[in-house]
Order: C-alpha cells, then structure tokens, then sequence
C-alpha cells in the first residue's frame, strides 16, 4: 500500500513518526560530516528540500534529540555505527529566515529580532545553569525585540558561546533561506542598509566565533562574498554547477521511478531537467510529490512563488537579453558566461547576471559546459542554458501574461493589430503607455532612450504568449538588407503576416511624431524587409506593415 503523500510538511521529525512519504536522503549526513568544511553555503532552487534537509541535520545532531534513534533506524545513515553514535550528541542552533519577506528594513530586522529573542527564550534556563557571570546575565536579558542593533548582530555568537559552556561541546549553526530577506531587500530598495546589517550577522555568527563546530546555510542564490561575506574565508561555498551532494537535494531518476511503481503512475517529462554538477536528470520535488498525490499533471512549482526578482529582472532587461527570451521559449539555447556570486547592487543591465540568476533559481539549466580547459580566448568558460523543463516554459508564460494582464485591453490592441485598425492601436497604446508604464520601466530611474526600448521589446514577448499557437514571432532578424524589428510570420500558409519597426523620436532630425513614423515605415521598405516573406510565398497584399514612433510615454502608429 502507498504511502501518505503529506504536502507542505517540512519537519523531518513528522514525517518519520508518522510513515508519510519520504524518500531517504540521510546520505547527506555523512557526506556533509566527512567533509570537514567549518561553514558550508549550498544554493539550490526553491522547494527542493533544503528545509527538510535541514530539520533532518537538526534532529540527528541536537542533544535536544538525544535517543531518538527511532526517527533514523531503517534509514541509510543508521547502517554505519560511527554515526549512530553521533546521533544526538551536538548543541544545534537552527534558524530560518523563509519568512522574512518585508516591504522596509525597519520590518525586516524586526522580525530578525524576533526570531533571535524566540531563540534565547527556548533557553532561557541556560541563565541561571550557573556557569555565567553577571555580564553574562546582563546580556542575556538585553536580548529582546526592543534590543539595539549591536546585541542583535552579537546575539548568536554569544548564544554558541553560552551553549557550548552548557554543553561542553562545540555549537553546530544551522541557517535556512539565509537570502530571502536580501532578495526582498533589492526588491524593496533597501538593500545598502539591509546588507551592512546582515554582514555584521554573518560574520559574527559564523567567522569571528570560536565556539562554532560546524555551520551549514542555504539558500537559493551564492550572495556576492564581498557585499555580504566579508572575510568570511572559512566559507565552502556548493552551488548548481558544484558536485557535492548533487543528489542530495531533488529527486534522482531512479528515485522517482521507484516512486510511481509504488503509487501506480507513469513517469512524466514535466518535472525533470534539472542538473547539479555532473548530476543530470534531476526532478524537482515538490511536483512530483504533488503529482504523487494527486495523480494530475500541473506545474504546481511554477505557483509557489511570485517570482518578484525574476520578473522584475526579465521585464528590465535590454532587448538582446528579450530576443534570447524568445529562443528560450521556443526550445533554443542561450551560451554565455556565468557569475554564480549574485552582487544584487549591480543587477541592473547585467545580462550574465541575469542568466546566472535564473539559474541559480532553478529556471534554467546546463545543458553543455566548456570548462577552462576548453575556454575561448578570454580564459572564461561558457555554459549553454535552456529552460529546465515543459513546468518552467508555463511559468515564465505566466510571468509574461501577468505583465501585460496589467494592461487591459490587451486582447483588444492584438485584435486591432492583426486588422489594421490604426485608431484602435494608437488608443490603447497611448493609454497603456500612460496608465501602466511604470509597470514596464526600470523603476523609475529615467535614462532616457532605453525605457521605450525595454517596454516595446516587453511588447515584443506579450505576443509571443498572444499569438504562438498562429504566428512564429521573430525580432532583430535579418532580411533584405537590413535587420527588421519585429516579425510575425503566420504558420497558416493562407494567413497575414506583420511587420513593425520600432523609431524613437529624435529632434535634431525629426519635427513631430508624424516624421519619425514615416521614416520607420520608409525604412521598411526601403530595406526590403518583407524579401524574406515573400521569399516563402506569402503574397504582398498579405503583408501588413507598421511603424511604432515614440517619445516617452506619447506613441504614434501608423501603417500600410
């Protein structure tokens, strides 16, 4: 009989006791242990076990668990007895910061606070254990939500420091989502504060402690060493691309088949692709779970997240980062270099960021690498990128659909579009531009030329969600002799096919929107952009063509 499929428990100590379904990943104790590393930062993408993973170090080290060998028996880790005799013998502080996703600093250092007095109140009977010294005391009771800056960043050095006496042994430090406060705080334009505060966290909970045994932090993201690590040299850092405890996080082939055998299912593409170091063919497990027990396909891990970081990356990239966006969707590649150290002030216009970031997040994956013994000639290695799998191409659908959803409307101006009524598109496009545009900029840091830029190319991937299933959308492509805009070619062979070019205002050459119009549609033809079209039989009068003219938010269309 299968097993109870549990969503949403993230405690190892319930599912165990309870015999929900749990597929043994206590390979990870060993391999961590023998490792040896003082502090180690393992990223991977979001709901693929890095919470469990950690509740299950938790409650095989603490002496807070001590006896419970109930909660490892049957499991791999309890076969060697060099480890059953580990088991419950470590103080363990274990904290997460999952929760702290706030819109300002003051809030989110609140709730920091929070999470350190909740900490020191479930030792409370450490103060009077008799081994600490007035002082000792005195800071003890100093910790509370209305503590100063300087005991809150100390608070868990001094707590290691506490326990370890208690003890006799030294702290394991255990730290869960260490980065989602500092993808809030980029989010929310508070980062420079945040990360001066959490740097003196970091580095006093896990550098300058010499009751620290052992450390272990995750993470989606390897945060920049420089903004947040400071001289954190004891830092061994596991991202996506690293082979250590590749099948430790995420569900293994064999895993997962052995999953369906038991629970009568077949085996889906939906939810593999991913790949740690060497390590391919990894699912992810919340979807599988999911689809475990519900029997139905959905891309259940596309809903978890409001994916606010990447799309507010994707929608403010520049448009060659927004052309590769449209190869990714159709099943292309992307090559590039990676920075697997996220500088979150230097996001902004970063295109290898960006793709490092998205890997990072799980969204995209390896699919060939050239080390640096195969680098080109500037000595860096490359990495060929493509959407993880059919899950991840819904998601960023949605992403895309969400932006322009904001725009209502939308459907229409795509009607108007594809008939070629001019008044309809230059209301709705006037309006849009004046109603939402912000949603669509960098923003609000005016740069002149490249915000229109960036909201039409955004334009540009709206259609492609739009009108996939009837047009192949192409932009930035060669074709008579030059290179065109926009192109939607209709895969009926009895259907229209468009043209747009995109001009932004230019006073020195132009005297009103009306000329910068004309001279977009005169660059139409007089590069003979439609060759290609007509190349592969699509008639004249079928192919419609228009210029986009702007400047800032006031637009002009027109067409022939």
């Amino acid at each position: 009989m299968a097993r109870t499929v549990a969503i949403g428990v993230q405690d190892f100590e319930t599912l165990i006791s309870n015999d929900y379904f749990y597929i043994d990943k206590t390979g990870f104790l060993k391999e961590w242990w023998e490792s040896g590393d003082s502090v180690t930062l393992i990223t991977r993408p979001r709901r693929f076990g890095k919470t469990i993973t950690m509740s299950m170090v938790e409650k095989f080290f603490s002496v807070d668990y001590a006896g419970r060998s109930d909660l490892f028996e049957g499991l791999s880790i309890w076969q060697e007895e060099k480890y059953r005799s580990l088991q419950g013998t470590y103080p363990v502080i274990s904290l997460s910061f999952a929760n702290i996703k706030e819109a300002d600093c003051r809030v989110a250092k609140q709730k920091i606070y929070q999470l350190i007095t909740m900490l020191y109140s479930r030792y409370a009977f450490l103060r009077d254990g008799g081994f600490m010294t007035p002082l000792d005391q005195q800071f003890f009771d100093m910790v509370s939500m209305d503590m100063d800056e300087s005991t809150a960043t100390s608070a868990i050095n001094r707590m290691a420091d506490f326990m370890s006496r208690y003890y006799g042994k030294k702290v394991i430090i255990l730290l869960d989502e260490y980065d989602t406060p500092m993808q809030e705080a980029y989010v929310g334009g508070y980062w420079d504060e945040f990360a001066s505060f959490m740097r003196s966290l970091f580095n006093s909970a896990f550098k300058t402690n010499p009751w620290l045994e052992r450390g272990v932090m995750t993470g989606i993201t390897r945060v920049g060493k420089g903004s947040i690590f400071s001289d954190l040299n004891n830092l061994k850092v596991v991202t996506t691309t690293s082979n250590e405890y590749a099948d430790a996080f995420g569900f293994t082939e064999r895993e997962v088949f052995d999953a369906m055998d038991e629970f009568g299912l077949a085996v889906k593409d939906w939810y593999d692709g991913f790949t740690f170091g060497d390590a391919g063919a990894i699912y992810n497990p919340w979807s599988v779970i999911n689809y475990l027990d519900s029997g139905k396909l959905a891309p259940y891990w596309a809903d978890t997240s409001s994916n606010s970081l990447v799309s507010r990356l994707v929608r403010e990239a520049d448009a060659g980062v927004k052309e590769l966006f449209e190869s990714l969707l159709n099943g292309g590649s992307v090559i590039t270099d990676i920075d697997e150290q996220i500088v979150y002030s230097r996001l902004d216009g970063s295109a290898e960021k960006l793709w490092s970031l998205l890997l990072a997040s799980g969204y995209l994956r390896v699919k060939a690498h050239a080390g640096y013994e195969d680098a080109g000639v500037d000595g860096r290695p490359r990495y060929e990128l493509a959407l993880t799998n059919h899950e991840v191409a819904i998601m960023f659908e949605k992403i895309i659909r969400e932006w322009f959803q904001a725009a209502s409307g939308y459907g229409e101006f795509v009607r108007a579009l594809l008939s070629g009524d001019l008044d309809a598109m230059n209301e709705y496009m006037n309006r849009v531009s004046e109603d939402v545009f912000s949603s669509f900029d960098t923003g609000g840091r005016s740069s002149g030329r490249t915000e229109p830029e960036r909201f039409y190319h955004g334009f540009v991937l709206g259609l492609i969600v739009e009108l996939k299933d009837r047009y192949a959308v192409v932009s930035n492509r060669e074709s008579g002799f030059g290179r065109y805009d926009v192109m939607l070619k209709p895969k009926d062979k009895g259907g229209d096919a468009i043209i747009i070019e995109f001009k932004v205002f230019n006073r020195r050459r132009d005297k009103s929107l009306a000329d910068t119009v004309k001279a977009a549609l005169r660059q139409i033809e007089e590069k003979h952009y439609a060759a290609g079209l007509s190349a592969e039989g699509v008639p004249a009068e079928r192919i419609h063509k228009y210029g986009f003219a702007f400047e800032g938010k006031d637009v002009l269309i027109d067409g022939r």
